[in-house]
């Protein structure tokens, strides 16, 4: 095989030249323009594959106006760096273009750059063996210097190799040519005719069919840069790896059906072909949706409107009903133009159906709730009625008892007290009740605070009278408060309880109120056994309520001061305590003084 190259071609080599330096910048700048999204496989192939071709091209350039033989061998060094290696960057990027990079692997990659390595060093040690080239001779037969080169074995090896991953890399653009549609046969189009580009014109080149002394096959990398420039901003051809994402788009689970701007098919995937069962690929490409649909109004409709918000539809699948959540998007061109819409079914028939369970049981759960607290109202009160009818029995027995003289105070006291226990238990069950369900309604208003203390001191005499305790109160008669007259009632009925239950025998129970700014702080202070400081706090013990026994043997309930603490938040105030072991404890509590505090 005989190969001619070209010297000092005095007429036009200085052109060729320079059109050659402006293919080197063209592949430069294709090259710089995939080193910008190195990040995608597919697009470092081809910043290679462009920079392999500067090479050649570069070194092209410098070797026809070169003058003498070392000058020419010296180039071709050069272009050797991009020829020997190539055709293998470019069968790399091919694979990755259709999805079958994963065929590099280990010993392939190994095998695979066999040639490229002894096309590269063949070339630099020809000198020593003359196998790359088997003659290089100088001729000026032409009128000006021309390389005469026989081509040796691993030339034709390196020919053979590189035509080999040609047709491969070809054959496989083409089934997947033939696999897609629209805009992706565009992109491959231009994938495989900028490919042709370097290949072709180099065979013929190397073939003789046209007789030139010039070597034209650095002009392929030209006429591929072009092709690859077009589909980069005209089809945004590094961005996408199509068959990846033709890949993607069938596995979805979601079902994803694309229309054109008249509502007709472009393209769906397997899984709505799936949920849709008269969706078959190859008969409803180009249909309109208005016949696709026609059982399914819904869906027909939100395609009708196009993008909407995204909602809930039933569709029937073999009899049973499935849910999907439905949207409708646009699809925009590189110019954001609408080209076109876009349907996504998601299934969620999961979901709802373990929603429906939950409503079911929430339903059943409130029934149910409901059941029981009318329950609990109606033996709380069925135990009230008789506890009542027991305390006036109680009376009436210790008058006739008194009018006979006779005496078993022990017995009337310790009854009186289990009597009254119980019934201090079941209004405080009743009050517990109604502030957790919110059944007991807040209605502040504007309440004198000595009417309320002095009422519950009366309530209170047999108790502490009985124990010799002295209770006293020293608020003013005209001290306000807005609060809940049925709370606030309740909180100081509960606190002076406690304060009896822990006095001693013949002590002293002091309340008195004080207005800070706006609100009052109301003080219930005895000279009780205190607080043990290893005790629990009473005020912040919400599940399992401890009770102690008073200083009489008393029983309690362990609600009192429960329910305090939530009365006391309810109407606005705060609620805390003071105690020395063995000598006493303070009880305060905050309450709104005028409305405008109070919210």
């Amino acid at each position: 095989m005989m190969l001619l190259r070209g010297g000092n071609v005095v007429t036009y080599n200085f052109y060729i030249s320079a059109l050659l330096m402006a293919t080197t910048l063209c592949s430069l700048f294709i090259a710089y323009l995939a080193w910008k999204r190195r990040e995608i496989p597919i697009v470092r192939s081809l910043f290679f594959g462009m920079l392999a071709g500067a090479f050649y091209s570069f070194g092209y350039a410098f070797e026809i106006v070169s003058v003498n033989l070392e000058q020419i061998q010296f180039w071709l060094r050069i272009e050797y760096i991009g020829i020997s290696f190539g055709p293998l960057i470019w069968f790399t990027m091919v694979l990755q273009y259709t999805n079958r990079q994963s065929f590099f692997r280990n010993w392939n990659v190994v095998l695979l750059s066999v040639v490229p390595f002894i096309t590269f060093i063949g070339n630099y040690t020809n000198e020593w063996h003359f196998l790359f080239y088997e003659k290089m001779v100088l001729e000026e037969s032409k009128g000006f210097p021309i390389v005469s080169l026989t081509a040796g074995p691993l030339y034709e090896l390196h020919v053979v190799y590189s035509y080999s991953l040609f047709i491969i890399g070809i054959g496989l653009l083409l089934h997947m040519y033939l696999k897609s549609s629209g805009r992706m046969k565009k992109q491959i189009a231009l994938m495989m005719i900028g490919s042709c580009g370097p290949f072709g014109i180099t065979l013929i080149s190397i073939s003789g069919v046209l007789k030139t002394p010039i070597d034209y096959s650095p002009f392929g990398f030209l006429f591929s840069g072009i092709f690859y420039m077009w589909g980069i901003y005209q089809f945004d051809l590094l961005k996408l790896a199509p068959l990846a994402l033709q890949k993607v788009f069938e596995s979805m689970k979601d079902a994803v059906i694309v229309f054109d701007l008249d509502n007709s098919v472009t393209s769906l995937n397997p899984s709505a072909q799936q949920i849709i069962k008269n969706l078959y690929h190859k008969q409803v490409i180009g249909e309109p949706a208005e016949l696709l649909f026609a059982h399914h109004p819904g869906l027909l409709e939100k395609i009708s409107q196009g993008p909407s918000v995204e909602s809930k539809v039933k569709i029937f699948n073999e009899g049973n009903p499935f849910y999907y959540t439905v949207s409708v998007s646009y699809v925009y061109d590189s110019r954001h133009k609408p080209a076109g819409k876009m349907l996504v079914l998601s299934d969620v028939t999961e979901a709802v159906l373990a929603e429906n369970t939950l409503r079911s049981n929430s339903k059943q759960l409130a029934e149910l709730n409901l059941f029981k607290d009318k329950m609990f109202m109606v033996v709380a009160h069925d135990i009230h009625s008789p506890l009542a009818v027991l305390g006036n029995l109680m009376e009436l027995l210790r008058e006739e008892m008194e009018a006979y003289d006779e005496s078993h105070e022990e017995v009337l006291y310790e009854m009186e007290q289990q009597i009254q226990n119980t019934t201090i238990l079941v209004e405080n069950l009743l009050d517990w009740f109604r502030s957790q369900k919110e059944g007991m309604v807040f209605t502040p208003k504007m309440c004198r605070l000595a009417e309320v203390v002095q009422a519950n001191m009366r309530l209170l005499h047999v108790h502490s009278s009985r124990k010799s305790i002295q209770v006293k109160s020293d608020i003013p008669n005209n001290t306000l408060v807005y609060a809940d007259p049925e709370m606030l009632d309740l909180i100081i009925r509960n606190l002076l309880s406690n304060a009896i239950k822990f006095t001693d025998i013949e002590g002293s129970i002091h309340v008195s109120a004080k207005q800070i700014e706006d609100y009052v702080i109301i003080s219930i202070e005895d000279t009780g056994r205190g607080i043990d400081p290893n005790q629990p706090n009473p005020l912040f013990t919400t599940e399992d309520p401890i009770t102690f026994d008073g200083t009489a043997g008393e029983k309690g309930t362990g609600l009192g001061l429960t329910l305090c603490r939530e009365f006391v938040r309810i109407n606005g105030g705060d609620i805390w305590f003071e105690s020395t072991y063995l000598q006493g404890t303070i009880f305060y509590f905050s309450i709104p003084a005028t409305v405008e505090q109070a919210k």
